[in-house]
């Protein structure tokens, strides 16, 4: 008998991870050590062998080394390249380890999210109207000042809302300029200028095997409905004060129906697998407007955004976790022994036992 051995790929926010010439929001996308110790703990508890490999060079170093059957996939990847999210599954297809999550094409596409937005856009999903600055020369700035204002200002190649600050929304091309200058100066990558649609900051689940809206959570400031609400970091940092996270999300019918549709259209066109996390704005006439997708949400308990509509649709962190890993397991033609939740911690655990013959 064999008892799996599940390996988990993660990048802590440790600020020797980044050079300390970077935004004050470079490790915005890193996990804690609670995130890695609570998927640990999950997966003891199902009778896995865990084995914590790390990021960047310490998860070379460990993958090489240790012998590990399967990896659970949180890994952001290092450095500020449109393709960093793609290293750690890239290094695992070439070593012949199965993994969770999405495949380094479908990584790399989605943290680009110009072209993640051509790609929706070809199925059908409605898109606020964008430009890409890649330079402030005098042929964008002609072109900065016939875009439609209100705009909205974001770093091209970002997530975990780097570089969405109260002043990405501008009203002036005065601002717009200067944001943009921001972003091109302080993320050194192009900057993604988006027409702003005012309405409601919505974001939404997706499991798969098959692919699935597990809830739909709608975003609220505190002090009253605002149709010119942003999500922005520092909302974020101090989420508990400002906003309140209403899920399910209280749409009309015909609003919900037209979301479910497009972010399930959206996760088959991108190539997604496992989970993924959609935003969209919903305009105030009902119209459903993608904005990102994040196929790699933060899996932080009790402040993921992702966690907290898993918690809120009645999925407990354990249960989450194990749907994520039965989906990866049903990809891969993989046996998947489901977690009893009745389990007594007087009672002994069965182990997983794995058959290599499967992959």
């Amino acid at each position: 008998m064999i008892v799996m051995r599940i390996g988990i790929a993660y990048d802590i926010r440790d600020v020797s991870a980044v050079s300390c010439e970077g935004p004050e929001d470079a490790l915005e996308e890193y996990d804690l050590p609670e995130t890695v110790e609570a998927i640990s703990q999950v997966l003891s508890s199902m009778g896995y062998s865990v084995v914590k490999l790390g990021g960047g060079r310490e998860f070379l170093q460990r993958i090489l080394r240790e012998e590990v059957d399967f990896v659970f996939n949180i890994a952001e990847g290092r450095g500020t390249y449109r393709s960093r999210e793609a290293q750690v599954p890239a290094v695992l297809e070439m070593l012949g380890i199965p993994y969770s999550g999405s495949d380094p094409q479908t990584l790399a596409i989605c943290l680009d999210k110009p072209l993640t937005k051509r790609l929706v856009k070809t199925a059908g999903v409605a898109t606020p109207r964008w430009i890409v600055a890649e330079s402030l020369n005098s042929r964008l700035i002609n072109a900065l000042k016939t875009f439609p204002l209100p705009a909205f200002v974001k770093p091209a190649y970002e997530g975990s809302s780097k570089g969405i600050r109260f002043s990405s929304k501008v009203g002036t091309i005065k601002e717009l300029i200067a944001q943009v200058r921001f972003v091109l100066e302080t993320y050194r990558q192009p900057a993604l200028v988006e027409e702003f649609i005012p309405g409601d900051d919505v974001t939404v689940a997706v499991l798969d095997s098959p692919p699935r809206v597990t809830g739909i959570m709608r975003v609220l400031p505190k002090d009253g409905y605002d149709p010119d609400f942003v999500y922005s970091l520092e909302i974020k940092r101090d989420w508990n004060e400002r906003i309140f996270y209403e899920c399910p999300a209280q749409l009309p019918e015909f609003v919900e129906k037209r979301l479910r549709r497009d972010t399930l259209k959206s996760f088959s066109v991108l190539g997604c697998r496992d989970l993924s996390r959609f935003d969209f704005r919903i305009s105030t006439e009902g119209i459903p407007y993608f904005l990102e997708v994040n196929p790699l949400p933060g899996m932080r308990p009790g402040y993921s955004d992702f966690v907290i509509i898993a918690e809120r649709m009645g999925y407990s962190y354990s249960k989450l976790i194990e749907l994520i890993l039965e989906s990866a397991f049903k990809r891969l033609k993989m046996k998947f022994f489901p977690r009893d939740e009745h389990y007594s911690n007087e009672e002994p655990l069965k182990c997983r036992v794995f058959d290599k013959r499967r992959l």
